[in-house]
């Protein structure tokens, strides 16, 4: 193996001069690519047109899904998505097309009146949130828009670590957490049944205190022994806690990522209080959409037989850039790690310590990758170590070229990080 960390100067340099040539060499060859977000493709954006020739309006109850009214959705996408979030119809209010925009107003909620079970509104403390990292950088986003104090907590191949949010906890001004539970952005890590279960039974200060549950990833399998995790919902009621959990997810990387539907699912009495607080601020959303997508998916067994069209598109993908890396870096010691999800949109990329360069090097060569630190909370990655990986969105022929360009770029950086 060869080891960097190892070698005397003299061979640095003679290593360093050759990783040069090598990286002019993909200079030269006029790359643009772009990715810095988890796409998806043309190919798999036309998997879902034939949906829009469905014309018909009229709901299963008569309901003109063209109209106004039924803020909390129609009745037909309400058992959709409670199939698939596993909820009852009942506890689902289906929204737009972005599940951020739902979060974004429950955080909004919570910060400006409170919930029905909020002694105050959260804004009346100095609130904070719990933000796994490295995690989704939009919920982080959120939260920081709206002044909470982002408390990071280590992410663990089995979700957050539990240890460290049972102490946290017990903050009262420790007003929630991010969660994706299911092949998590960007690890593509799945918690585990102790994780789920803690975080349902832990005793929080804060009587408020909600779990953002975004279950984005929850039909996005790669493999044919998908990853499973705990309904948090059934385990916040089976210990008393039905009020703690928010559950989100959309269909934006199943359709169309800018017209697609979006669902929360909660308790009755959250859902209520929920509806109560949106009557003011619209009257109903999409329904025709919504229709529309029942009509073309059905159900959560037409969403399984959608996503294999999906997988078939976009495993190859990851096991393109998973390939790559183990021939380009699985022969250095200590150079670097990566995940290797069974599902989701990501992978994520361990250096040592030269994320940034090394995202640097590959922007100066035509390759943009989302920015090193993004998945921390204030953008912050402390040791300077992941870059998050997309690999959905290129051709297979440039993503191919991406990766040899990265590995590249991972070995310059830190054998420049060696010599200074």
């Amino acid at each position: 193996m060869t080891n960097y960390f190892a070698m005397n100067r003299e061979d640095l340099e003679e290593e360093y001069q050759s990783l040069k040539r090598i990286y002019k060499g993909y200079c030269d060859k006029g790359l643009k690519l772009d990715m810095s977000r988890g796409k998806p493709s043309p190919e798999q954006l036309d998997l879902s047109m034939d949906m829009l020739s469905i014309r018909d309006y009229i709901g299963e109850t008569g309901i003109d899904s063209r109209n106004y009214g039924n803020l909390e959705g129609m009745p037909e996408a309400r058992t959709f998505f409670a199939q698939i979030l596993g909820a009852k119809p009942e506890e689902v209010i289906v929204g737009g097309n972005s599940s951020l925009n739902m979060m974004y107003y429950l955080v909004e909620l919570g910060w400006r009146s409170g919930f029905a079970d909020s002694p105050r509104p959260w804004s009346a403390g100095k609130p904070k949130f719990l933000c796994p990292a490295p995690g989704y950088d939009r919920h982080f986003r959120v939260t920081e828009y709206f002044g909470f104090d982002l408390v990071t907590v280590p992410m663990l191949p089995t979700g957050p670590d539990m240890d460290q949010v049972e102490k946290l906890v017990q903050d009262e001004e420790v007003k929630g957490i991010w969660c994706v539970p299911l092949y998590s952005n960007p690890d593509g890590y799945s918690y585990s049944d102790e994780t789920v279960r803690r975080l349902a039974a832990m005793k929080t200060a804060a009587p408020d205190f909600k779990i953002f549950w975004d279950n984005a990833y929850c039909v996005h399998h790669l493999t044919d022994t998908p990853d499973h995790v705990l309904n948090i919902l059934d385990e916040c009621r089976k210990v008393g806690c039905e009020d703690r959990p928010l559950m989100f997810c959309s269909l934006s990387k199943v359709t169309f990522p800018g017209a697609s539907v979006a669902a929360m699912a909660a308790s009755l009495k959250n859902v209520e209080y929920i509806l109560k607080n949106m009557f003011s601020m619209i009257i109903s959303y999409d329904k025709f959409n919504q229709l529309r997508h029942v009509k073309f998916l059905k159900d959560a067994n037409g969403v399984a037989a959608h996503m294999d069209k999906h997988r078939q598109i976009v495993e190859p993908k990851f096991k393109t850039v998973l390939s790559i890396f183990d021939k380009e870096l699985g022969d250095y010691e200590k150079l670097a790690h990566w995940t290797k999800p069974n599902g989701g949109y990501f992978i994520s990329l361990y250096t040592q310590g030269v994320a940034k360069r090394t995202v640097q090097l590959c922007k100066e060569a035509g390759v943009v990758l989302t920015g090193a630190g993004a998945a921390y909370p204030y953008g912050i990655d402390p040791d300077d170590t992941n870059i998050r990986i997309a690999p959905t969105y290129p051709p297979l022929e440039e993503l191919e070229t991406a990766t040899h360009l990265l590995c590249v770029a991972v070995k310059l950086a830190t054998v420049e990080k060696l010599l200074a």
